[in-house]
This record gives C-alpha cells, structure tokens and sequence, in this order.
C-alpha cells in the first residue's frame, strides 16, 4: 500500500512522456485533462492551481512537484500524473528541474482528506525506486503497475 495511488488516480488521468517547455504549459495540460475527467472548467483548475503555486512551489525536490488546489464540483480527492520527457523549473527545493508531476485536486470542503492525500503523494514519491521506476515508465499500464497496485492487482 505505500506505493499505491489507486484512489486518488481512480477516475484520475495519467500522462507517460508528456512534452513540456515550462511549468504553466504543464500545469495548462493537466488541469485541461483532469477538467474533461471532472467536468470542471479547466480555467479554474488552472487558475486555483496557480494561486497556490503563488504562495509558493510545489517543486518538493528529487525532480518532483505537487502541484495543488481545492476545488469547487468534485466529491473527493482526485489526481493527474505527468512525466515529462524533460524537466522544468517549478523553483524546487533543491533547484532541480522537475519531470514528475503529480496534480492533486480536493473539494472545497476537504480540509483534513486534502492533507492526508498531499501526504499520501508524498511518501509515494520520496522512494526512489518509484521515481526511477516512472522515469523509464512510457505507458499508462507501465505508471499504473508502479503507483496503482492495488487496482491491478484487482483487475487480474
């Protein structure tokens, strides 16, 4: 269970190898995605995002960012998963470029199930066997075997 993200990708999206020369482009593809999953107006995905981003990176290191927002239209937490097939600058921790991202959205309401999701995403991608894993990933099935093992142990 520590490298699964079965429930937040459930209905969710997935992007194996994604081209992308800046942080907003990144951010502009994964809320236009997870705005058709949700029915959500991709400009106030985008728009909640990037106030959040305001406040200060989700480039949480490693090549990684988180990048958030609680939403209005959506019932529980629900998330995108990008690999870039290079790296861009969202003002990381450590400065790094960040290729591994993971676009978590929550209700409004969702104070506490916001954070354990945040949490849950964390942990999964502090291990670096995950994120050498998504780097070679080019597939949905490929991402899905690595951080969605519960659902495809499930499905077999």
């Amino acid at each position: 269970m520590a490298t699964d993200l079965s429930s937040l990708l459930k209905g969710g999206i997935i992007l194996p190898c994604f081209e992308a020369t800046s942080r907003k482009q990144a951010l502009h593809a994964l809320s236009e995605e997870l705005g058709r999953v949700t029915g959500i107006s991709a400009r106030e995905i985008e728009d909640s995002v990037m106030e959040r981003e305001r406040l200060g990176s989700t480039g949480v290191g490693e090549g990684v960012a988180i990048p958030h927002a609680r939403v209005e239209g959506i019932d529980a937490p629900i998330g995108g998963f990008m690999r870039l097939a290079t790296g861009v600058d969202f003002e990381a921790i450590d400065d790094r470029p960040c290729d591994l991202i993971f676009m978590l959205l929550a209700p409004l309401s969702a104070g506490a199930d916001h954070l354990r999701a945040l949490a849950q995403v964390s942990r999964v991608f502090r291990q670096p066997a995950v994120r050498d894993a998504l780097r070679e990933a080019n597939t949905v099935e490929d991402v899905k075997a690595i951080i969605c093992k519960e659902s495809v142990e499930t499905s077999i």
